[in-house]
């Protein structure tokens, strides 16, 4: 009965914070998940999908990636998610195959990871060297035999 109490009493580890890369990035997906879906329904409702494949499939198709953006932007902290948003975005590029406005989305929305990737990355190492450079020097640089006065 104690290693039941004491397993539900752990603290749960502090995550780390995330970088800004990677809360824009979650920020630019979750907006784009929602335009993806809807211009599944734009790829249904203009039935321009091949000859042979239903049309639900649009709705599907849309769904589907969106719902993979979403993930994705809850996931964005784990290795790779900033490669696979790439991935996502060719995909939707490659969606205006059917319907040639959803190339404006791909590019707005493209864009706007682009910036958060590439951008939001440079912002990052440059706040980690200041905050490097704002450090206070280490306890064990000052003398213990020195005593400690206000003004230090």
């Amino acid at each position: 009965m104690e290693q039941m109490s004491a397993a539900r009493t752990r603290t749960p580890r502090p995550r780390r914070p995330r970088t800004l890369v990677q809360k824009l990035g979650a920020v630019v997906l979750g907006f784009e998940a929602i335009v993806v879906f809807l211009a599944g329904l734009t790829v249904y409702g203009l039935k321009v999908l091949p000859a042979g494949i239903p049309d639900w499939w649009g709705i599907v198709g849309g769904a589907a990636l969106g719902l993979a953006m979403i993930v994705l932007a809850g996931a964005i902290a784990r290795p790779g998610a900033i490669a696979v948003g790439w991935v996502l975005q060719v995909i939707v590029l490659a969606s205006a195959v059917l319907v040639p406005a959803i190339a404006l989305v791909a590019l707005v929305f493209g864009g706007m990871w682009g910036y958060a990737t590439i951008v939001g990355a440079r912002v990052d190492r440059r706040g980690a060297t200041t905050m490097l450079d704002d450090a206070p020097p280490p306890a064990a640089t000052q003398d213990p035999h020195q005593p400690h006065t206000e003004s230090e």
